[in-house]
């Protein structure tokens, strides 16, 4: 008996994806029940204030389900990559900037809180140009603040720079406007 008549091994099922497929699930479910609890007002025709979260609930579900279908099929990972041990020491610069964000974000403001949080996150993913970290995260930061604050009129958490660059953008509109 040759080697190549024997049946190769079913794909054993894979729990870390399957683990990420549900905990997608149980967030998209998350979703639905907050989007159920948003007052919907009869003025609203056709695209009210839960069309979005439906949309991105629905997109949640379907990817969800696809992972779970991969993890039963074995997994999206080569073998070799899941043979590969995890960097404990990566996993926790990143958990730890993430939670500077949230421990951060009142104190200090938006776009100081997410500045230290991509450096941490960056130097996490092996990223030894700090500099032009920061740099980058504060221009993703600022956007971001004044795309929600600005365009959209939502506050995320205002800090020293943003009222800085506030009172700077209000001064130099109220100079050209009038």
């Amino acid at each position: 008996m040759s080697s190549s008549d024997q049946q190769p091994a079913p794909p054993r099922l894979a729990m870390p994806e399957l683990l990420i497929g549900v905990g997608l699930l149980a967030c998209a479910a998350a979703v639905a029940w907050q989007t159920l609890a948003i007052p919907v007002s009869p003025l609203y025709s056709k695209v009210g204030p839960t069309v979005f979260p439906y949309i991105t609930m629905t997109g949640m579900i379907v990817l969800s389900l696809l992972l779970i279908v991969a993890a039963v099929r074995g997994g999206w990972q080569p073998q070799e990559e899941k043979e590969t041990p995890t960097d404990w020491k990566a996993m926790g610069i990143v958990v730890a900037g993430l939670v500077a964000n949230l421990v951060l974000i009142q104190p200090l403001g938006f776009t100081a809180a997410s500045v230290i949080m991509f450096v941490l996150v960056c130097y996490g993913f092996g990223s030894k140009h700090t500099l032009r970290d920061a740099l980058t995260g504060l221009i993703l930061a600022l956007a971001a603040y004044f795309g929600f604050a600005r365009a959209l009129g939502v506050n995320i958490g205002a800090g020293f720079i943003e009222n800085q660059l506030n009172a700077a953008i209000n001064a130099i509109i109220a100079s050209v406007g009038g």
